[in-house]
């Protein structure tokens, strides 16, 4: 079993230190240093528009300013455990949701408002009326259901999950992501234990469970990101300690993990190399992985 070294760990501050955004080396300092969650729920209100949603590259390929549904996702993963359920960015987000759902109750994967902005090629819009879809709306139901929020946005976007969840087809790694993010989270337990158990065989295809498979794809470990997720039921112990290895052997020698997926301008290289190095230090954290 590998383990991520005291020095490693040092390398890896270090990263963060000289390259990250500032929202992520305060996400860094709560987590591992016991920093205040405050001002993480600071730095991330700043990318929070008057309009309530969030843009300003929250999400490193959508350079813009205007407010996207990927936008507040992110967002919400990086409040989650610190925000309060009254906490107004929350209930101003919601309001944004709400204004922005189709009449099934979610949101699309993106709005068309992103041709107005600079973005990575992958980011376009499916029409002029795009359809919602559980990529984000899964999560984004999911993480406010963790927050304990009362909002009538909530309701009917966890209805469109349960529908959309009900009639899917074959599941690709980020819808498979977005499913269990919502499992994980909503409150009907028993139903979503149910959903789980059923999908549980395409959830686990979805994963690559050699670690060498080439391109953009996502390990196990990237659905179940520490021990006690539903995920984690979907992979062995071997499976999850040969990707927990690999990822203490992929650290670069700058102190950082690099993105599997294109980077279309030079800017979000550390953008993304930020955001995903402290994700691969939490879970090796979680999994016992870390010297101390």
């Amino acid at each position: 079993m590998k383990t991520l070294s005291e020095t490693a760990f040092a390398a890896a501050e270090r990263y963060l230190e000289l390259h990250a955004r500032l929202v992520d080396r305060l996400r860094f300092e709560h987590a591992f240093l016991g920093a205040p969650g405050e001002l993480v729920r600071n730095a991330v209100a700043a990318y929070q528009n008057l309009d309530g949603g969030f843009g300003h590259a929250i999400e490193p390929d959508l350079r813009g300013s205007g407010s996207q549904p990927q936008g507040a996702e992110i967002a919400l993963w990086m409040v989650d455990g610190i925000a309060a359920p009254d906490e107004p960015m929350l209930l101003r987000v919601c309001d944004w949701l709400q204004a922005h759902s189709t009449e099934d109750g979610g949101v699309p994967w993106v709005l068309p408002s992103v041709l107005d902005d600079e973005r990575a090629p992958w980011w376009q819009p499916q029409g002029e009326k795009p359809p919602a879809a559980l990529n984000p709306t899964a999560p984004i139901a999911g993480l406010l259901h963790a927050h304990g929020v009362d909002h009538p946005w909530l309701g009917p976007a966890t209805e469109f999950c349960w529908k959309a969840i009900g009639e899917i087809g074959e599941i690709q790694a980020y819808d498979a992501m977005c499913i269990l993010n919502f499992l994980e989270r909503v409150p009907d337990r028993e139903r979503a234990e149910s959903e789980f158990q059923r999908l549980r065989a395409s959830l686990r295809t979805a994963a690559a469970i050699d670690p060498d498979a080439p391109g953009h794809v996502h390990s196990p470990i990237d659905l179940a990101p520490a021990p006690g997720t539903m995920a984690r039921r979907l992979f062995s112990d071997d499976e999850i300690d040969l990707h927990l290895d690999r990822a203490v052997e992929a650290q670069n020698d700058d102190g950082g993990w690099a993105p599997n997926f294109a980077m279309w301008t030079p800017a979000v290289v550390h953008e993304w190399g930020g955001f995903l190095t402290l994700a691969r230090l939490r879970t090796l954290k979680a999994y016992g992985r870390i010297e101390q």
